[in-house]
Parts: structure tokens; sequence; C-alpha cells
């Protein structure tokens, strides 16, 4: 039986990317998306569909006082008005992208223990729609949290897309030995379809199967590209110290335990081809 999807947030990367994926199997999904730019979506009957994937987000934004209503109402409000609509329309489970950044952490180990403290908008926003969430799961209803870290692919925007432009750009990077938890996106996409295919609820933490060093990551992004780059001890000292958020953020460590993350069931290929595939979709685009 063809399971039916509904993808709140139409022209999301992740949403766009979970369609593509699914179109390997003609046969056994059926996949709509809704914008939620407007109130238009709130006349659609979900009646009928099995799962509700709720991407639709705001997030890349430079973070200033004037938009944390706009983030209350985007990352948290709408996501409680699509899960209650959802709910009320009879559609089995909810499953709601949320993020690592409802932990605060600039670095570290995140474990089972480690409690979410938001330092963001962003991240205070998901929370707050996860703990709402969280109440209007059962009787029937399945939520499903995912808390990805950063995601990369063909196409996908944010920091790799920003750390992918500055290694086409430079002749020299930092040396540094670090360790961050990231995620292809065509990992993410099966993680989703397997949620949606066993139906679990909880709270849920995909990653790679391996931590990535940045050094490596740049060294596999210059190679995609067929570009020489120089690696320096000495810069990847200076930006250990630089008292600079984006500095740490990109090279020093931050990582889940992978016990956090289960059997890795879908994580299929080797690290530098999912960079090199990654680096052919953006040639492409």
């Amino acid at each position: 039986m063809r399971k039916k999807i509904l993808i709140t947030g139409e022209n999301s990367y992740i949403g766009k990317s979970f369609v593509s994926w699914l179109s390997a199997w003609p046969g056994e999904y059926e996949v709509d998306t809704i914008s939620t730019l407007n109130d238009e979506w709130k006349a659609k009957c979900f009646s009928g569909y099995d799962a509700v994937l709720h991407v639709a987000a705001l997030v890349h934004q430079k973070e200033k006082p004037c938009l944390e209503d706009l983030y209350s109402k985007v990352n948290t409000q709408l996501v409680v008005d699509v899960a209650q609509k959802a709910r009320q329309d009879g559609v089995g489970q909810l499953v709601f992208m949320s993020t690592m950044a409802v932990y605060g952490q600039k670095s570290g180990v995140i474990t089972p223990e480690t409690e979410p403290v938001p330092t963001t908008m962003y991240g205070k926003s998901k929370l707050d729609a996860e703990k709402q969430l969280e109440k209007l799961a059962g009787e029937g209803f399945v939520v499903t949290i995912a808390r990805p870290p950063m995601v990369y692919g063909p196409g996908c925007p944010g920091n790799y897309a920003r750390l992918s432009r500055l290694i086409r750009m430079t002749p020299i990077f930092p040396k540094v030995v670090n360790e961050r938890s990231m995620i292809y996106i065509d990992y993410l996409c099966e993680f989703l379809r397997q949620m949606i295919d066993k139906r679990l609820g909880g709270v849920f933490f995909p990653q790679n199967r391996e931590y990535v060093n940045t050094t490596e990551l740049a060294a596999c992004i210059a190679k995609s590209y067929g570009k020489r780059v120089r690696f320096s001890r000495l810069l990847g000292a200076l930006v250990k110290v630089l008292p600079l958020g984006v500095f740490r953020k990109v090279f020093g460590s931050l990582v889940y335990d992978k016990a956090m993350s289960g059997d890795f069931s879908y994580d299929e290929m080797d690290f530098a081809e999912t960079v090199r595939r990654s680096a052919e979709g953006w040639q492409r685009n």
C-alpha cells in the first residue's frame, strides 16, 4: 500500500531533496508539497495522508532583536498549528525537522545526558516547538523529532556552501585536528524515509557514521574541484585562538555521541564520495 506524505515547506532544501529521494520508489510513495508562506495551507485537507513532514523554517538569517517575534511565529507557532491540523485531520505521524542548535553548544560531545540550552533565536524557537509537539503526541498521533547536525550536499545552503566557496577561492587553508558531526543530504532523506516507514516516534539524532575533520573535508572539496590547496599548521594554530565565533564553529570540535544515532543503516558511501557528489551537484547547478 502506497504511503501518502505531505511536505509543508515546498521550497526548502530538505523538502525538495526528500521528494527527489522518494522518486526512486514510484510505486511506494505519493508525495505532495505545500507552501506555508501564507495561510492558504490551512484550507487544505490533510485527511488521507500517512505522515506530514514539516521542514518550513526561518534559518540562515543574521539574528537581530527585531526578528525574535518572527522566529517564534515561523519556527514555533507555525509548527504547532501544522501539527494540530494534522492530528485533527487524522494524520498518523508528524515529522519535525529540528536542529543540533537546540543544545547551544559551540564545542564538545553531546550525550544523552546533555540538556538543551539554546543560545540563538533559531535554537530557542526550535526547542520551543519540540516542547509543544511532545504535548500533542499520543492517541494514535506519532511525533518524530530529528535534530541533525550540519547538512551538506549538492546545492545546500548555509555553512557548507560557504566553506565550499572559500576552498575554491583560497590557496592556503588551516590544518587542524578536530571532529564534527555532519550528515549528507541523501543519508538524511533515507533516515526520514525509514522513520516514516517504521512510524517511529521520539527524538532522533541522524549523522554520518564517521565524524568529519574540517581539514580533511577541505581537502576532499579541493580535490573534487581539481584545485590545489596548501594546508598550514601555523594557520591552524592561529584560528584556534582567534576570539571569533565563526572560527570556533568551523574549526572546533562538536559531535553527537555515536551511540545516540542507532545503527547508521542510512550511511552507505565513503565520505569522500559524498563530497565528490556534492561538488558535482554544485557544478551542475
